[in-house]
């Protein structure tokens, strides 16, 4: 980390002693993550970086997995201002250059960024900060998130459902900077990871295996494919079928194409007994 941290460190053409405009350099400093006009000490390994996602890439590449760690963002105590180099106490405003750090700031999240299109928020029941403005999302006590108004009473609801890794990426959702995606069955996972398992024709939730969509035209296109496609006579019995949609059992025609589910009407099944035919010979 040592190594990781000192690249991010180059030493600015400024004069220290010159005050500067409130303004100056705003969005002209910061990072991959966030444009800020400051840098933090991680209080872990009293290294510094511009952001805590830095912090966290390089100390969770560290060779020794017992080295790794995260950055509790409500413990940075310390800042550099990006403009004069002034170490100080973590506030909004540069003690010496009078430099805004960070045009939203948050005092309880010790979070700086220049980009306030973001919309940036403090949400007290996460305890974090969100993005995207605080009247388009409201936060769900059950599944413990902020979710877009259009969920609010809409949405399927699961304990902490955020504080879990994302099923395709593993990376854990509740504070992650990439948007996140809330299923019909209520699980989450990325909203690019979702995207992704779209464009790879898979519709089922990793987690429950319920249709994360509604398949309603696709069920109706197997419907016509099944009509079209007689089984031979050697392959007309019944198999016992589990939907993974509504959860019941039923029993369904054999088919290579898929067995619909006799309650639902969803093809999102699976088979749970061998053909009764077979069994007797």
């Amino acid at each position: 980390m040592g190594s990781a941290s000192a690249s991010l460190l180059q030493p600015m053409d400024t004069d220290s002693a010159i005050p500067r405009d409130r303004d100056f350099g705003i969005s002209q400093f910061g990072c991959e993550h966030y444009k800020r006009r400051c840098k933090i000490r991680a209080p872990c390994c009293n290294l510094i970086f511009p952001c805590r996602h830095c912090h966290n890439d390089a100390a969770n590449s560290l060779p020794d997995p017992k080295e790794r760690h995260d950055l509790v963002r409500q413990n940075v105590k310390q800042v550099i201002c990006s403009v004069c180099e002034t170490e100080q106490e973590v506030a909004q405003v540069c003690s010496n250059c009078g430099v805004c750090m960070g045009e939203y700031f948050c005092n309880i999240c010790n979070f700086f960024d220049d980009e306030t299109s973001k919309e940036q928020f403090h949400c007290d029941d996460c305890g974090i900060c969100r993005v995207g403005g605080r009247d388009n999302f409201y936060h769900c006590q059950s599944c413990g998130a902020c979710y877009s108004m259009g969920l609010r009473d809409n949405h399927s609801c699961i304990e902490n459902a955020t504080k879990n890794s994302c099923p395709v990426c593993y990376e854990f959702l509740f504070d992650s900077v990439k948007a996140a995606h809330v299923m019909r069955c209520g699980h989450t996972m990325h909203m690019t990871c979702f995207g992704q398992m779209i464009n790879e024709q898979q519709y089922r939730c990793p987690i429950c295996y319920k249709s994360m969509m509604d398949m309603s035209s696709s069920w109706q296109l197997l419907d016509a494919d099944i009509r079209a496609a007689q089984m031979p006579s050697e392959y007309n019995y019944e198999v016992e079928i589990l939907c993974n949609d509504c959860n019941k059992s039923s029993k369904a025609m054999f088919h290579i194409l898929g067995h619909k589910c006799a309650h639902c009407g969803s093809y999102n099944t699976r088979r749970i007994s061998a053909p009764q035919d077979a069994l007797a010979r």
